[in-house]
């Protein structure tokens, strides 16, 4: 078992080289002309600027956010003494996978549209090659982080019991989770209001106003609409998927040590290893997938994402199949409250299935080579108001077959799990079934994430390629790399989600087991259950839920509810109207420029991009904080008012709303941008008609939809967990 384990830092390392190789060939490449080159280093200069702002606001967050659980384990003795140090690891880490996807990001878009220049499949290979360097760190430095904190509490951990000793490491090492949800949030927060304040100006002033292309060197906003794709759609996501894989690893790690305690510390490894070894094998298979992707020159759109879905699809068939032989390798044989083997590689199946569903029905919405997106683009010949309405329905409709999706993978996953034995009895087993499915569907997210990345290079290659004044055959080709990024992207996001709401789920169960943690913390050894007096460590998960009536019939559970759905819409309209304030100042901005400076429309003066990328910094600096907060003190406020119970309700009701809350927001603004670029291409009148115009007023209602409110409830969803989770401790002190 012990030697089984090295796999998993050996995994870490050799997605960390390739994810360095990958960045080394990048550089190698040509940046092209001089112009180029200017215009790399000025969203370069910008996008480091406000990393650097943001980094300063997380640090003293996470100061006292770590002040907190240091007085709450060393001064009231309710948490385990680790948990400041972990939490402060995994907000390290979890910035860092974002700092380096960015980093790269920034010197790979020039590098893309001059080796477009020779050829489309040369452009393709150099911007996907350079998501995989964030694909590759995420799950390298994931593994990392779990690796050196699982070497380190079995080294200085000792319970009474070798069983109670692997429950308390696994509930300890999910503590880090909340430092990498933390801090992912304020990425994805402010670096979502950083982009599409910049965006939204720049279109309506620009494309709607001036009938200026976009991108247009002469539109002031455009520097920070590029910079902002960095920090919003690269640090921001790579901070988001890094929290969803370790959650997911860590939150199945947790349930495996609690669901066989009975079964003696043998069988609790091998459900602890589990997890961290089908992570370990696709890292493998990640690589190799990456290697897959390539097209021809004169590829349509069907094409590159045939060439994307090749890598993918492979790296997902090879850990379906390998999945069996981790399980059979570990000895799961059916004995000592163990599973088959088969059992629980087809709840792998499961999950790996729901993601591949939920990628293809959200590539259907959004990619205009399918009907619903060209239906949309078509309703912009009527204007916008009817492109705003069926945008709205159409996101809406889009998020029926990836729920249904995720709710048959999950009794698929617990049936599986279970030998479709639905009862209390096999309650345990089924939900470490359900995690499983959930490190099963972000088990290839080395590639999938690399699909995710690639888009806002490809994007932001186009904007170069605009403002270097290039042949217009190579802004053509990067228009069709920055459509498929558009869909990539949205799958990416759809994936997100359901990684998310499968990983909640094992949180909710993960959130009993630190409740028992709780227990002995303050020194409570038996519970009185139903007349029967359980020890505390043996109770199971509804021996808790009974002690604390956490059942519908209780008000504390649907308050809670019902606080947990208000949180989902809450946040949302928080984020969306922080956008649009700060969309507000930048319109302001770009008009007075276009106004008060002679000649930017003539070509003859250079715009004032600093004050525009001031502006996005600034606004975005500002208006994160409060969003952000409310998300970490919400679930402590909820813990220390209503309990365990209300907490259980809060996080039921933050995933349903939450879940399907997203979906819509991401698929609405995948199509309305997307229906943008189909009419751009020369459908319905093409680009300055009225449909086109139609079509942009939808993409900016459509931009913080799906790259700000949307992208950040799956973090919300599963920070609020963490927080609780964290918290717990000091719930059962005060209940």
């Amino acid at each position: 078992m012990t030697n089984l384990f090295y796999l998993v830092p050996a995994a870490s390392v050799v997605a960390l080289f390739f994810a360095w190789w990958f960045f080394h060939q990048m550089m190698k490449e040509e940046e092209g002309t001089p112009t180029m080159k200017e215009i790399a280093q000025y969203v370069r200069e910008g996008a480091m600027a406000y990393l650097k702002q943001q980094y300063k606001v997380v640090i003293i967050v996470f100061a006292v956010l770590a002040a907190l659980f240091a007085v709450l384990a060393y001064g009231f003795g309710v948490q385990n003494p680790w948990v400041p140090f972990a939490f402060l690891t995994g907000g390290f880490f979890s910035g860092l996978a974002g700092f380096v996807g960015m980093k790269t990001a920034t010197y790979a878009s020039g590098r893309t549209a001059n080796a477009t220049m020779r050829s489309l499949n040369a452009g393709l290979k150099v911007a996907f090659r350079s998501g995989a360097v964030m694909g590759l760190t995420v799950v390298g430095l994931g593994l990392l982080d779990i690796s050196i904190w699982w070497i380190i509490l079995r080294t200085f951990v000792h319970e009474a019991s070798d069983a109670q000793t692997l429950v308390v490491i696994t509930t300890t090492m999910l503590t880090f989770g909340m430092g990498a949800s933390t801090q992912a949030l304020f990425a994805r927060v402010g670096g979502g209001i950083y982009t599409k304040a910049a965006d939204v100006g720049a279109d309506i002033v620009g494309k709607v106003e001036q009938d200026i292309p976009e991108d247009d060197p002469r539109n002031p906003a455009t520097i920070a609409d590029n910079v902002g794709d960095n920090v919003g759609d690269v640090a921001g996501m790579g901070a988001d998927l890094y929290e969803s894989y370790c959650g997911s690893i860590l939150a199945t790690m947790a349930l495996g040590a609690s669901a066989f305690f009975q079964a003696g510390t043998d069988v609790q490894l091998k459900a602890i290893l589990a997890p961290m070894m089908i992570a370990a094998i696709g890292v493998v298979l990640s690589i190799l997938g990456i290697y897959v992707v390539r097209t021809k020159e004169g590829a349509t759109l069907k094409d590159l994402l045939g060439s994307l879905s090749r890598g993918t699809n492979l790296a997902a068939v090879l850990i379906a199949v390998l999945s069996f032989g981790v399980f059979y390798v570990l000895g799961f044989d059916g004995q000592n409250g163990l599973p088959q083997w088969w059992q629980l590689a087809l709840s792998v199946l499961s999950g790996l299935l729901a993601g591949v569903i939920i990628g293809k029905v959200t590539e259907y919405y959004t990619s205009h080579s399918y009907k619903p997106t060209r239906k949309l683009a078509e309703s912009a010949q009527t204007g916008s108001a009817t492109v705003i309405i069926n945008g709205v329905g159409l996101g809406m409709r889009s998020s029926a077959v990836p729920v249904i999706t995720i709710a048959v993978a999950i009794l698929l996953a617990y049936g599986f799990a279970t030998g479709f034995h639905f009862s209390t009895d096999t309650l345990s087993l089924g939900l470490y079934g359900i995690s499983i499915a959930a490190v099963g569907m972000l088990s290839t997210l080395g590639i999938t994430l690399a699909t995710d990345a690639y888009g806002p290079i490809a994007d932001n290659a186009g904007g170069n390629a605009q403002m270097s004044e290039l042949d217009p055959s190579v802004r053509e080709k990067t228009d069709i790399l920055d459509s498929l990024g558009n869909t990539t992207a949205a799958t990416g996001k759809g994936f997100a989600i359901g990684s998310a709401a499968l990983t909640a789920l094992a949180l909710l169960a993960s959130y009993i087991e630190e409740l028992k943690i709780g227990f002995s913390h303050i020194g409570k050894t038996v519970l009185e259950v139903g007349g029967r007096t359980v020890e505390t460590v043996s109770a199971s998960i509804t021996d808790i839920v009974e002690y604390y009536d956490i059942t519908l019939m209780n008000p504390l559970v649907l308050v809670g509810v019902f606080i947990g759905s208000m949180m989902a819409f809450l946040f949302c309209g928080l984020t969306m109207n922080a956008v649009g304030r700060a969309a507000e100042k930048m319109v302001v901005e770009v008009r007075r420029q276009f106004r008060e400076i002679p000649g930017i429309l003539e070509g003859k003066q250079r715009p004032d991009y600093t004050s525009c990328v001031r502006i996005s910094t600034k606004a975005a600096q500002h208006e994160m904080i409060f969003p952000s907060l409310l998300a970490i003190i919400v679930p402590m406020l909820v813990g220390v008012i209503l309990g365990p119970a209300g907490v259980i309700g809060l996080l039921a009701g933050g995933l349903g709303a939450g879940f399907v809350l997203a979906i819509f927001l991401a698929n609405s603004g995948g199509a309305w941008d997307n229906a943008k670029k189909y009419v751009e291409e020369g459908n319905f009148g093409g680009k300055n008609s009225s449909s086109h115009h139609a079509t942009v007023v939808g993409d900016t209602v459509g931009d913080p939809f799906k790259d700000t409110s949307g992208p950040s409830l799956n973090i919300l969803i599963k920070l609020m967990s963490m927080v609780s989770i964290v918290m717990a401790g000091l719930t059962v002190m005060l209940h």
